[in-house]
């Protein structure tokens, strides 16, 4: 029994081993770590989640978010690929425009819930 002088950590060596199994079975039959590292990273980058909080306010076109954010609509529509390719938004077409929006609710809820952890 190893003492460990760090007082945000055990004391003492122990495992629960009841609780281990199941979070170990919960893991292995829930692992969808890989696909929710990815959207996470893909939201990292603070003009992608600009246009994800711009969207969640209003459907826009390329144009309209360049011009919103002060950046080329290239870089916009490079942005809104990888968006696109992870289901996070979608686009219609009108004619010659194509208007992006947010792909389902469930990326608002997620925006709005670290929203509300960080005003805590």
């Amino acid at each position: 029994m190893a003492l460990n002088s760090n007082c945000d950590s055990c004391e003492i060596f122990y495992v629960d081993e009841q609780k281990v199994k199941a979070v170990a079975q919960y893991l292995s039959n829930n692992d969808r770590s890989g696909d929710l590292a990815e959207i996470f990273k893909v939201l990292s980058d603070p003009m992608r989640l600009k246009i994800i909080m711009a969207l969640d306010r209003e459907e826009l076109c390329v144009c309209d978010l360049a011009t919103l954010l002060g950046v080329t609509r290239p870089a916009v529509s490079h942005h809104l690929r990888i968006l696109r390719h992870l289901r996070l938004v979608r686009y219609r077409r009108d004619g010659k425009i194509a208007y992006y929006s947010l792909d389902d609710s469930h990326i608002s809820e997620l925006i709005r819930t670290v929203q509300e952890h960080l005003d805590e």
